[in-house]
């Protein structure tokens, strides 16, 4: 053997290796791929699944099984290697949506490692078929396997936009990715929008994507570091656990935890806060329990009395992983190469992708059903001359022989040849010719609509649309995480329960209850209060701790809490829910809150229902001893609920609004005072399909603001309504449509013009001036602030107050 000696320098020889190795790792290991989201190991251990019939129609298989057949096939790297990456597609802690179903221990969020792999066992979920659906049609490359006695796809079909939906982390040679996890029918909604309208900012895709969605659930806040993300690949969030206060029989309070940031520790957490606790960088944290069971993930902290725990919480934020920061690295493999990716990018290489696959299918289909058709006229002439073709066959010396003599006397190719000389005797009858004209029918109509696919840009990306919608249907789920706007900034305070002083309670539609002081108070607007996602403030008010507040509820029931009791927490944060406090059914919410100094003052509450219904009970019958359960304040027949309460010291006018559009006024002089378990009195007369949305006090220099479902807003004066007698029909605001007519979902009486309005719907919501929206006539249906068909139907309205001077 001759010796080939070269003569380089170690610095050369190193760079190439190296170079060689980090493109390797690159490509073919850590990153995924922008159109299936799948580094390469995690596609191969899908595709060997699929290949071999471990389905998820199909029984459970060992996990060692599918391992051998990786590594022995596809992956020559260690069986640990592909085990763990096969275990981490069926962790539901780390995927949005598992890839893989396992039977057995796979490991938990404690970063307990799973069982060995002879133990457990796996298959495809419902979900991954739709990744590998339509493999078989030609629809994707393959390469050779590693010892080039298989093939292997480079990419798969996948037939949804893995890499958003699942996300994915890796770290390779200068190259790193963090892409976080999101909602699948916000991922495929926002495709559809794009395909729709390729131009399509990130602000607007951000309408239908909000942001990332965690396995874990948790609090995202910063969408400012969402949008920047989305545009440029990296961005900034704050991803915060869950953590709700309860007080135990002692008095005491304990913080529960019940959703944590993703990818964190559950066991090094708890952990770590333990070790605060004992090392005393801490003041006021008695325990801190793991008591996570299968219903779901717990960590409980106990405090000791008259801790505030909201300081506390607040220095856990800060000092452990119940708050962490996670930061956007989009990278992905696009076009052979590592690539820094937005959301529009991600999507549209997704959307080629697809293309590219839907036409390679299309044309799959194309040829086998232009082959069958070939196939099937060839039948049906033959059927026709049936006897002559018999004659000829039975003439013949041998199979060859007589195909030859089919394609010389009739003209019959040599694949309908064969497909006669092969028919079963059973299909001469006359009932096969009419199979064979309702096939051909079909595959006519077939190889038409897969031509216009071909042919028809706008119908291939219809085929997309269609079968991206009919994913979403059957696997969307709802968000897991919330999604604030802002970062909240964290102080950390060691205040205690505060003295009796005056103080600023609130309560929040959701229920959410709290005093705040006044210096807290004063010091923001109001429109910053603490608020968890889609909640608002219901109502803020000027106290003493010394005085009594009574909370009604939709149920005709109040609440008596000494305000001495509420939790006292600043205004941003977001205080207690109402029923930690007093015991309230599931389907009961909060609708108002009053103050009383005493119960001695000449004054009445006045109650009023959606069905109609009104009373009027004097102050004093409201005292109790008793408060640790809700009491009732007005007696309610089936299928009502109480809707407003007013308190009132003299009589003044009342004017309630209907869903259709009616409205009475008249005087509170008319109403009996009567005992808090008197059912009361009839304060409109309804027709059967109406429901009263608004009964409230006016004053001559007062309007009144109505939203109606078709998105219209209108406004009326006092001048308008005429004051009459209880219990009448009233009077029409709205003008009459044959045809979606519009129906009033919300109304307010409006004293300050300045006031600001807000609408909803399911999906979205709109707010503006009281003040722009002019005074109209009876007979008219308002003014249209938004359109439906991109809003949704309107189903509430709410009016807050401008914010008052703080030098006031």
């Amino acid at each position: 053997m001759s010796e080939i000696i070269q003569d380089l320098s170690l610095e050369d020889v190193i760079g190439d290796r190296f170079g060689r190795y980090s493109k390797y790792i690159i490509q073919e290991r850590a990153l995924p791929d922008v159109r299936d989201g799948l580094k390469p190991v995690q596609r191969r251990i899908l595709y060997a699944m699929y290949d071999s019939g471990n389905t998820y129609d199909k029984n459970f298989r060992k996990s060692a099984k599918t391992v051998g057949d990786v590594i022995g096939q596809y992956h020559p790297h260690g069986d640990s290697s592909v085990y763990d990456a096969m275990v981490r597609l069926s962790q539901e802690w780390k995927l949005r949506h598992v890839l893989i179903e396992m039977h057995g221990n796979n490991g938990s969020i404690d970063n307990d490692p799973p069982a060995a792999m002879r133990y457990t066992e796996a298959k495809l979920s419902r979900l991954s078929e739709e990744l590998l659906r339509d493999i078989n049609k030609d629809t994707v490359p393959f390469v050779p396997n590693y010892d080039d006695t298989t093939t292997e796809p480079m990419v798969l079909p996948a037939r949804f936009p893995n890499l958003l939906i699942n996300g994915s982390t890796g770290i390779s040679a200068g190259y790193a990715t963090d892409i976080p996890p999101h909602n699948l029918g916000e991922v495929i909604q926002a495709t559809l929008k794009y395909i729709d309208n390729p131009d399509i900012s990130v602000s607007q895709l951000m309408k239908y994507v909000k942001g990332p969605d965690f396995p874990t659930g948790g609090i995202i806040q910063g969408i400012d570091g969402i949008k920047k993300a989305y545009e440029t690949g990296k961005g900034r969030i704050v991803v915060r656990s869950t953590v709700e206060t309860e007080t135990l029989r002692s008095g005491r309070q304990e913080l529960i935890v019940t959703e944590i940031p993703y990818e964190v520790n559950k066991s090094a957490l708890v952990k770590k806060i333990d070790e605060l606790r004992a090392d005393k960088r801490v003041d006021g944290i008695v325990e801190v329990r793991d008591e996570t069971d299968r219903t779901g993930l717990r960590i409980a902290i106990e405090l000791k009395k008259d801790v505030n725990s909201d300081a506390i919480l607040n220095f856990l934020y800060k000092n452990t992983d119940l708050q962490i920061s996670y930061n956007f690295n989009m990278v992905a493999i696009s076009d052979g190469r590592p690539k820094l990716m937005g959301i529009r990018e991600i999507i549209d290489s997704y959307l080629n992708h697809q293309i590219d696959v839907v036409t390679k299918r299309t044309r799959y289909d194309l040829f086998h059903a232009e082959k069958r058709m070939h196939i099937v006229e060839g039948l049906m002439k033959a059927l026709s001359v049936l006897d002559e073709v018999i004659a000829i066959i039975r003439g013949s010396k041998n199979k060859k022989d007589a195909k030859d003599n089919l394609v010389a006397e009739f003209d019959f190719t040599e694949e309908q040849a064969e497909a006669i000389v092969t028919l079963q005797l059973y299909r001469l009858t006359n009932t096969d010719i009419v199979a064979l004209e309702k096939e051909h029918g079909e595959l006519e109509a077939k190889i038409n609509d897969l031509r216009n696919i071909l042919d028809n840009h706008d119908a291939l990306l219809n085929v997309i649309k269609d079968e991206l919608k009919e994913i979403r249907t059957r696997f969307k789920t709802e968000r897991l995480s919330r999604i604030e706007a802002e970062i909240a900034e964290i102080k950390i305070s060691k205040e205690v329960i505060v003295p009796s002083e005056e103080t600023i309670l609130s309560l929040s539609r959701d229920g959410y209850i709290k005093r705040t002081s006044v210096r807290s108070f004063n010091a923001n607007r109001v429109d910053e209060v603490g608020l968890k996602e889609g909640d608002a403030l219901l109502s803020h008010l000027e106290t003493n701790t010394q005085h009594i507040a009574l909370v009604f509820t939709n149920k005709g029931r109040y609440l008596y809490l000494p305000v001495h009791k509420l939790p006292d927490v600043k205004w941003k944060d977001l205080g207690q829910h109402i029923s930690q406090l007093v015991p309230i059914e599931n389907d009961e919410y909060v609708l108002d809150v009053f103050t009383e100094p005493d119960f001695k003052q000449n004054a009445d509450y006045i109650m009023a229902t959606k069905n109609g219904m009104i009373k009027k009970s004097e102050l004093e019958l409201f005292k109790t001893t008793r408060f640790n359960k809700p009491l009732i304040a007005m007696k309610l027949k089936d299928n009502d609920e109480l809707i407003n309460v007013m308190r009132i010291e003299a009589d003044q006018l009342i004017t309630i609004v209907t869903h259709t559009g009616m409205s009475l006024t008249y005087s509170t002089d008319e109403l009996s005072s009567t005992g808090l378990r008197a059912a009361g009195v009839k304060s409109i007369n309804l027709k059967d399909d109406d429901v009263v949305e608004m009964t409230q006090l006016i004053q001559p220099n007062d309007t009144i603001l109505m939203a109606t479902q078709r998105g219209a807003v209108k406004r009326i004066g006092f001048k308008v309504l005429s004051e009459a007698k209880r219990a009448q029909r009233g009077i029409k605001l709205l003008k009459e449509l044959k045809s979606r007519p519009h129906r009033i979902v919300g109304a307010d009486v409006i004293s300050d013009p300045e006031s600001i309005y807000t609408i909803y719907s399911n999906k979205d919501s709109f707010s503006g001036k009281v003040s722009d929206i002019h005074l109209t006539e009876q007979y008219t249906n308002g003014s249209f602030v938004v359109d439906t068909d991109e809003f949704g139907e309107v189903n509430a309205l709410s009016v807050s107050v401008p914010e008052t001077s703080k030098d006031e």
